[in-house]
């Protein structure tokens, strides 16, 4: 567990904590969130999404929106890529702004996989771990449509697909980021890797829970070659339940842990890991994180429905090492100073969460009105 710095007198959020190489002068981390800005046909970062997250960098981190790799790992509209200049170029000034205003920012590397619709292919069926349907939705330029049945990855792709992460994490590093966070959680594709009911392969890459594992372990030591290992985090959601595929039954439950047991090997900075619905109440999410505890040595971020109570609570029972919050970013972009000063919340509009341009996005003011 990371050196604990605290103020018996202070909020637990509050106080700094290092994270591997990464070193916060808090612990209210802002999640990653698909905000659907990126209207452009380069799929590039716009001034836009610099004022964005300029506007938030109180938060100890910022852990960017998911980014694709390339184009096959499209699933959804408006999401900035990070794999071509145009889109480097973007971000490097989306990190410039932010270390100006005094934050830090890590790059969320994802792939929607057998998730996508052929829509963002050009008709081209997308690609799993196997060829089964994991009856997802995805958002396409002609509104929402249900998934089919993927194409399976052959080994050759499977070789390709960890080099075009290995290449994104080149170009973040070019971008000026400070570190690297591999989306492994709900329904995309490293998440299919690990699914059982997704992934039916006889090959190295599946079989068993250790070779399901080792599309993520794999994918681990391709961006480790560029980034050491301690810039670099994954976010898991082993409670994750989702239509017929994604079910947090006992045996997913102990597969994850075993994948826990079997990081704590690679070094990381942080494990970004998901509770409970929060709905199922604080109990179930102390228990969870309890669990993920006992089985993960090293630094982990809580994620789901926490609020500023809960977080600190799960701080002072040192179940986690920092916290990230959604929604609450989304309308208070000064949300540190109002943890700080106990200032109340404002409401998010949800209807331009993933529509727009500066509605909703930017223009949410803070408690100073500045």
């Amino acid at each position: 567990m990371p050196h604990q710095t605290s103020v018996p007198s202070a909020q637990p959020l509050l106080q700094p904590v290092q994270l591997g190489a990464l070193k916060l002068p808090n612990r209210v981390v802002m999640a990653p969130m698909t905000r659907s800005r990126a209207s452009n046909e380069e799929l590039a970062p716009t001034a836009l999404h610099a004022t964005h997250y300029t506007q938030r960098a109180g938060a100890g981190l910022i852990i960017s929106e998911g980014t694709w790799v390339s184009t096959d790992a499209i699933g959804f509209i408006n999401v900035p890529g990070i794999y071509t200049d145009a889109q480097t170029v973007g971000w490097t000034k989306v990190t410039e702004a932010v270390h100006s205003a005094g934050g830090r920012i890590v790059s969320q590397l994802g792939h929607a996989g057998a998730a996508s619709h052929p829509d963002h292919h050009g008709g081209r069926l997308p690609a799993g771990p196997s060829a089964i349907n994991p009856h997802e939705m995805s958002y396409t330029p002609d509104g929402p449509k249900d998934s089919l049945t993927p194409r399976a990855l052959s080994a050759a792709e499977i070789a390709t697909t960890i080099s075009t992460y290995r290449q994104a994490a080149v170009n973040a590093l070019r971008a000026g980021f400070d570190g690297l966070e591999i989306h492994a959680q709900v329904s995309h594709l490293v998440a299919q890797f690990l699914n059982p009911r997704l992934n039916q392969r006889t090959d190295a890459y599946g079989g068993s829970s250790e070779k399901r594992a080792q599309f993520l372990l794999d994918i681990v030591d391709a961006v480790t070659s560029v980034w050491g290992s301690d810039r670099i985090g994954i976010k898991l959601s082993p409670y994750w339940n989702h239509g017929p595929a994604f079910t947090a039954d006992s045996e997913t439950l102990a597969e994850y842990d075993q994948l826990l047991k079997r990081l704590n090997d690679s070094n990381l900075a942080y494990l970004h890991l998901l509770g409970p619905e929060p709905d199922t109440g604080t109990d179930d999410t102390l228990t969870a994180f309890t669990r993920y505890r006992a089985h993960y040595h090293g630094a982990i971020i809580a994620n789901l429905g926490f609020t500023q109570a809960s977080g600190n609570e799960i701080l002072e029972r040192q179940l986690a090492d920092a916290v990230s919050f959604g929604a609450p970013f989304i309308a208070n972009p000064d949300l540190v100073d109002r943890f700080t000063h106990g200032h109340p919340l404002a409401a998010d509009n949800r209807d331009t969460h993933f529509a727009g341009g500066a509605e909703g996005y930017t223009d949410y003011p803070t408690v100073t009105g500045s």
